[in-house]
């Protein structure tokens, strides 16, 4: 068969690797792709935001299944583009695609149908919004803190948490009036501040059966000890030791499972990678957020340590008969720690030539990478690369990641140095 993936990250690098492996691809194409997926699929020189260019040269190359992989085509309705012209798809259609592209709808979704989450209220006038924060604040106290949330997709940065009065209107500010996420900001989402271990679990789902893969761990801030500007992930560990078989069995019952009914409830049946961001509260896990896709860097974690073949789960899905098929995980650890530019998440050069040396065994995912003319690999993004390493421990695992991305250089490389740290101490 020939396989086209749509995005040009970390996460895309890591599914492409995988599928490269199965007996089923005859051809894999990426587009646009990067510098390090070229070395396992033919690239395309399309943006993955262009769906008539797509689905044009889809029609035209023989296509026989597609994967979108980033949230902003999946929004915009690549998967119903496809579909039209007979290419099927593993991801969800645009109607289903908005548990991640509303968060307004996402937190009705939840409230309608008795899914735990934080409380919350939306507004759609930046001085109601900015009303109701002062009034929170004159009764929880000026050292309270709060989230606050653009509805539409804002490269994962659309989240900000404020710990006083003064940042959280400015927040509102910044969203709703200065416009720093574009319509995005339209409405905003202010929920309560929730406490305790954050986890993210990636599901395969054909609407009707729901099957986690190995939970993991985000590092979100930019700098070590959860300091810094929050980025689009520096690092990631799986399995995530927090999350417990009790704590899974649960979130299967009061989340997983009412999720995808609520959907198809209200004629919006799941079907591709739901996505779940969760937090462990004293009062039993609850969702933070969704997302209609793979995470990034989650994905350069959880594919290692699946057994089975990923393009069979695909079909699967796609052709939902997910309940037929048995998924196997691998034993072990992973560990994933992100290079980024010099600024990132601020502004950051590009251009600038990538040495690699003998990284042993890690498995190196590119994000932001490109060929020069001459074959040089260049930095293109903020965050750069992932150097992932799957051990049979966590502490194994993260010397070993870490031994390796030294072997990665380029004027400027940034990178956490705590990725796993908080995961070894849930171990102690």
């Amino acid at each position: 068969m020939n396989v086209l993936i749509i995005g040009s990250g970390g996460r895309e690098h890591a599914i492409a690797y995988y599928l490269s492996k199965s007996p089923a691809i005859q051809k894999l194409y990426c587009a646009p792709g990067n510098g390090g997926i070229a070395e396992c699929a033919a690239l395309v020189p399309i943006k993955a935001t262009d769906i008539e260019a797509i689905v044009q040269w889809a029609s035209a190359n023989s296509i026989d299944f597609a994967v979108p992989a980033m949230d902003d085509p999946l929004v915009m309705g690549i998967v119903d583009a496809l579909e039209a012209v007979g290419i099927p798809c593993f991801g969800p259609d645009k109607k289903a695609a908005a548990i991640e592209g509303s968060k307004v709808f996402s937190k009705n979704l939840m409230k309608k149908y008795g899914i735990p989450t934080a409380a919350y209220e939306v507004f759609d006038n930046a001085a109601q919004a900015k009303a109701y924060l002062r009034a929170f604040y004159a009764k929880s106290g000026k050292g309270a803190g709060i989230v606050l949330k653009a509805d539409g997709l804002a490269a994962g940065k659309g989240v900000l948490i404020a710990q006083s009065e003064a940042e959280a209107l400015a927040a509102v500010t910044e969203i709703m009036e200065d416009k720093k996420f574009g319509a995005s900001g339209n409405q905003l989402v202010i929920e309560e501040f929730l406490t305790g271990p954050e986890v993210s679990v990636l599901t395969f789902t054909d609407g009707k059966t729901i099957v986690p893969m190995v939970s993991s761990m985000d590092h979100k801030r930019a700098m070590d000890n959860d300091q810094g500007l929050n980025t689009g992930g520096m690092g990631t560990v799986a399995p995530n030791p927090y999350y417990t078989d009790s704590i899974a069995e649960r979130c299967m019952r009061e989340i997983f499972l009412p999720t995808i009914q609520a959907m198809v409830k209200e004629d919006r049946p799941f079907k591709g990678c739901l996505y779940f961001g969760l937090m462990l509260t004293p009062d039993g896990p609850k969702v933070i957020e969704y997302n209609c896709r793979f995470g990034d860097p989650e994905t350069q974690v959880v594919l290692p340590l699946l057994e089975t073949d990923l393009f069979e789960i695909f079909r699967a899905v796609r052709e939902e008969r997910l309940a037929e098929l048995e998924i196997r995980n691998k034993a072990g650890c992973a560990v994933c720690v992100i290079l980024a530019s010099g600024g990132y998440p601020g502004k950051y050069p590009t251009g600038l030539p990538i040495a690699i040396g003998d990284t042993g065994g890690a498995l190196l995912f590119h994000a932001g990478t490109k060929r020069a003319a001459d074959g040089t690999l260049l930095t293109a993004g903020g965050r750069v690369l992932g150097v992932t390493s799957v051990c049979p421990t966590l502490p194994e695992a993260i010397s070993t990641a870490y031994a390796s991305a030294e072997q990665v250089t380029f004027e400027g490389v940034h990178k956490r140095t705590d990725i796993g740290q908080r995961a070894l101490a849930a171990l102690i």
